[in-house]
């Protein structure tokens, strides 16, 4: 055996599995989980799957002190006609976890060989993925710098890991439209900064304008560029759209947008059914102004845990737009019937977004 083989250690008691119901978001974890070791000299080694337990790291790891981590989230689904496992674009979350790499410093794993890897985790723990509606398994490959160390230098040594939750249906009720605040205070990327890239500090510095949001009893907030807080970001932990006068227009990426892979697949989507479609450099005002005409017909957010999250009502310097009557639009309620039956095989995957795992 190499340090390249991979090694797999089944657990020898099996969890005990939650019903369907009762799933809620990344709480409960799967017998199973994936290893793997960055040391300068070897390179990545020691792939390994081993039963799900705790870490032991040095009070010194690095991770604690300087925050060089990086992580994606996707989600494996049971096919509805012959029960195979699906992932829905996979390679798209391995390159963006290298490009956060990239940007963080740590060195870059072999996609090819890291999606192997993840698909023999998926195979032992399969039984884990829930079958009920709107349900699935939520995986999260992450990696943390480990070096004993408190230098302030990048690390030279890691671990990448990857473990699974099977979650519940994001909307247990039906798909509702969300209410926004508009936050002109706080700033979640800068230019130059760490905004494309899926790291753990881009998410803490949000919690302050989180909680400002919550209290005004808004669901989420609505980031503006961090020089001229004009230009729309991002919604939370989303990409956004809107849709203005039979044209849906979205934030051109930029050094402070994460590209989310929902986002790219409902551009080409959106292309594919023939609906104009923008990215562009695009201000809040001109929003505001949309609806003051009249002609700003929907909103909505997009990403791996809600796919579609229709946007009701946007709250900017004390003013307060609701957009098509708070309820969901047309245009949003496709898009999601449609990715979310693309992801168990009750849609024709006519752009090959779907990897099945059982069957190569």
């Amino acid at each position: 055996m190499t340090e390249h083989t991979l090694e797999i250690m089944k657990c020898t008691h099996e969890k005990q599995k939650p019903d369907d119901d009762s799933l809620l978001f990344g709480t409960v974890f799967t017998d199973h989980m994936f290893i793997m070791d960055y040391s300068e000299d070897k390179g990545w080694y020691s792939p390994r799957i081993i039963p799900y337990q705790p870490l032991t790291l040095d009070p010194a790891a690095m991770v604690f002190h300087y925050g060089q981590t990086v992580f994606e989230g996707l989600k494996a689904y049971r096919s509805k006609k012959d029960d195979a496992i699906h992932l829905f674009r996979p390679d798209m979350n391995i390159k963006r976890l290298n490009r956060s790499s990239e940007r963080l410093n740590i060195p870059a794993i072999d996609e090819d060989q890291v999606l192997k890897y993840l698909k023999e985790l998926l195979t032992i723990d399969k039984n884990w993925i829930p079958k009920k509606d709107g349900t699935s398994l939520y995986i999260r490959p992450f990696i943390i710098s480990t070096e004993t160390n408190l230098s302030v230098a990048p690390s030279q040594s890691y671990k990448l890991m990857i473990i699974l939750s099977p979650v519940g249906a994001y909307y247990k009720e039906g798909m509702a439209p969300v209410s926004i605040l508009v936050e002109e205070r706080y700033t979640r990327a800068a230019p130059g900064g760490t905004g494309t890239a899926k790291t753990a500090g881009n998410y803490c510095s949000a919690y302050k304008a989180q909680a400002r949001a919550t209290a005004k009893e808004k669901a989420q907030v609505l980031w503006l560029d961090a020089s001229e807080k004009t230009y729309i970001e991002e919604v939370g932990s989303m990409n956004v759209f809107f849709k203005v006068n039979g044209e849906v227009v979205t934030p051109k990426l930029n050094d402070s947008i994460l590209p989310g892979v929902t986002r790219d697949s409902v551009i080409q989507v959106l292309k594919e059914w023939g609906i104009p479609v923008q990215e562009k450099k695009l201000s809040i005002e001109e929003i505001y102004q949309a609806s003051r005409d009249g002609i700003l017909e929907e909103a909505f957010g997009t990403g791996t845990a809600a796919v579609i999250s229709p946007v009701g009502q946007l709250e900017w310097n004390d003013e307060t737009i609701v957009i098509n009557e708070n309820n969901t639009g047309p245009l949003a309620q496709r898009l999601y019937d449609y990715l979310t039956k693309l992801y168990v095989g009750e849609e024709e995957d006519r752009l090959g977004w779907i990897v099945k795992v059982d069957h190569e």
